[in-house]
């Protein structure tokens, strides 16, 4: 070949990486423009609703009885399965909940139990005779557990005996409602023996559009919310994450965030099981058991939330923390302090963002491998803005009010490149209700989310409650959320139920309970401004080991407020809301209470501690300087 046209095409190529690297050309087409997800999305599930098989169940059958049956499909600890060993498992329990619990389809079973095995078939046996599960908080008890189970419709609530300090105290409101409690361990599902195939009358003609389960939120009510999980959404969700993530036999994702969420359920398990890889499942997190058990399991792919790889960064460095076989880390959450340090130190190739909800509708993604468009959730290039651009949209926003800033016409405002604005998705009002199911028996709630007006009359669009900003290079950067909910150790915080267990408590008044951004912390942190009831005259008249012991015995861990305000009056906007914003930005910084409101007195509630302690300028320099971690 010549010398001139070698230069020609080396010309073009190098002209080709830069239009690419300019316009994000290469990540655009990965992602696929909406309508052809859409496309693709339903031919597939009009050919499994044509075959019966529109189960999770089903694509587990494929693998377990096809080419990959002798793969490994879990890891746990010390045991394993593979896809037709797990299969036949799921057989036992699956008769057990027919036959001995008399579960119908379609009937809606409470699981509530940490991560095992036994969750899994648990799960899994349900959607066998097409019942349905409702994923408990496995840290809930109380008044939060009890709705949590009632609000299902649940006749039984199966729990694992770990759970049982937590179930018992609502064994007689549960009882009383008509639930039965049955309580499962390793010991009592190995005992299951019966392994008889499910009919498959019991699969034919499943509704694409039917409930499939229910996955916990904490909303802005103050009590759980139950997120329908559609049967076509739940397969497609599992299919889409599977070719993004190119799952394929022999790959090993490791999870050891909860069964009970999101993440771990549609990110990692039912991809998975797409997939026909497998899943190496951790009990819990630690920090102590992840590369031990990771190195051990030859790992490749490490889902994370954010504070989890804080976690790990903090650690003191080990010899062998480079010694893994993990090629991407996938997950949510991962903080700017800590991405290149986490790349780096652990020695991963890939970062892989994404930014979804269990009860939203948009998704993104970034597959980062290197210094541009680190700490993104998405890429936003020029064929993307043509084949999407139109669905989604950043508006501004009244933070403290959280309306919808409008134009003299009438219409939102669109939010400019490095502007945070509410991410919105434009929908059909025609599909409205099956796009987005929105929550179980609060129909309410979900057309909260809706919107209609935001750009031209008779529009309607969805509200993420997600603030997030894009810059000049088409990197979209998370900001932070709106509304009642902050997340705290990968826990989802409602504000208002937090805000009415503190108002239950004798000496409190009145309570605003919000999330505050402290040093070397991912998330928020719980604080609480109390008002005192009038016979209280000073601070120090409140009793706070009392106080701590009754929130520590109503609440989750993690939604126990860590700091409290002490305040004379709480402050309300015209509309009677509760203002935060002040008290958000103030956050536990002394400097910026004492210039605002040098009455205010802190308390916090230190790692361990089971009473509230004065917050001082020491403790404050301690939290700063690194010396305390919460």
């Amino acid at each position: 070949m010549a010398l001139p046209a070698v230069a020609a095409i080396a010309g073009g190529l190098a002209t080709a990486a830069y239009l690419d690297a300019k316009f994000l050309v290469r990540h655009d087409l990965s992602s696929g423009s909406l309508a052809a997800n859409q496309k693709a999305a339903m031919d597939f599930t009009v050919e499994r609703y044509t075959s019966n098989r529109m189960l999770m169940y089903h694509v587990f059958e494929d693998h377990a009885t096809g080419k990959n049956a002798d793969n490994l499909f879990l890891m746990f600890e010390n045991r394993s399965w593979t896809y037709k060993q797990f299969f036949n498992d799921i057989h036992r329990v699956a008769n057990w909940l027919r036959n001995d619990l008399g579960v119908k389809e379609q009937e809606i079973v409470a699981i509530d139990g940490a991560n095992s095995p036994e969750y899994l078939l648990l799960w899994f046996g349900l959607e066998a005779i097409h019942a349905c599960p409702a994923f408990i908080n496995c840290n809930l008890t109380a008044g939060p557990l009890t709705h949590s189970v009632k609000l299902c419709d649940a006749r039984y609530l199966v729990a694992e005996t770990g759970t049982r300090d937590l179930v018992e105290p609502c064994e007689a409101d549960l009882t009383t409602a008509g639930v039965t409690i049955v309580f499962y361990d390793e010991a009592s599902i190995a005992s299951l023996s019966n392994t008889t195939p499910i009919p498959k009358s019991l699969h034919k003609g499943i509704d694409p559009s039917e409930l499939g389960g229910l996955i916990y939120t904490s909303g802005t009510t103050g009590l759980p919310k139950g997120v329908i999980m559609l049967r076509a959404r739940e397969l497609n969700t599992a299919r889409s994450v599977a070719q993004y993530l190119k799952l394929k036999p022999g790959n090993r994702m490791y999870t050891c965030l909860p069964l009970y969420h999101g993440a771990a359920h549609g990110l990692c398990v039912t991809p998975s099981i797409f997939a026909g890889s497998a899943v190496v499942l951790s009990r819990r997190f630690s920090h102590k058991t992840l590369w031990p058990e990771v190195r051990a399991s030859k790992a490749d792919i490490l889902q994370y939330v954010g504070e989890l790889c804080r976690y790990l960064i903090n650690a003191p460095p080990s010899p062998l923390d480079k010694q893994h076989n993990i090629k991407m880390a996938w997950g949510n959450g991962m903080r700017p302090d800590v991405w290149e340090n986490f790349r780096t130190r652990f020695g991963i190739d890939t970062i892989n963002e994404l930014y979804a909800a269990t009860d939203g509708m948009g998704a993104s993604f970034n597959a980062n491998r290197g210094e541009f468009g680190k700490n993104a959730v998405g890429m936003r290039g020029i064929y993307w803005n043509w084949t999407n651009g139109a669905n989604e949209k950043r508006v501004k926003m009244d933070i403290d009010s959280e309306e919808i800033l409008r134009d003299p016409q009438g219409f939102a405002i669109l939010a400019k490149t490095g502007e945070p604005g509410e991410v919105v998705h434009r929908m059909d009002p025609a599909t409205a209700d099956t796009v987005f199911a929105g929550y179980y028996k609060n129909k309410g709630a979900g057309h909260k989310r809706f919107i209609r007006d935001l750009f031209a009359k008779g529009d309607l669009w969805f509200r993420s409650g997600d603030m997030m900003r894009q810059d000049a290079d088409g990197c979209v950067y998370f900001v932070d959320r709106l509304g009642d909910t902050f997340r705290w150790k990968s826990e989802n915080v409602s504000t208002n139920e937090v805000s009415d267990v503190l108002g239950r408590f004798d000496q409190i008044a009145e309570a605003n309970v919000y999330g505050v951004q402290v040093p070397h912390a991912d998330g928020r942190a719980g604080c609480a401004a109390i008002v005192p009831v009038t016979s209280i005259t000073a601070p120090e008249q409140l009793d706070f080991t009392k106080l701590a012991e009754y929130l520590l015995a109503t609440l989750p861990r993690y939604a126990v407020p860590i700091f409290l305000r002490v305040v004379p009056q709480l402050e309300y906007t015209g509309t009677m809301k509760l203002q935060k914003g002040r008290l958000r930005t103030e956050g536990v910084d002394l400097d910026k209470i004492e210039a605002s409101t040098p009455g205010d007195r802190m308390y916090w509630l230190p790692p361990g501690a089971k009473a509230y302690e004065v917050f001082g300028r020491t403790q404050w320099e301690e939290l700063k300087g690194g010396k305390v971690r919460l």
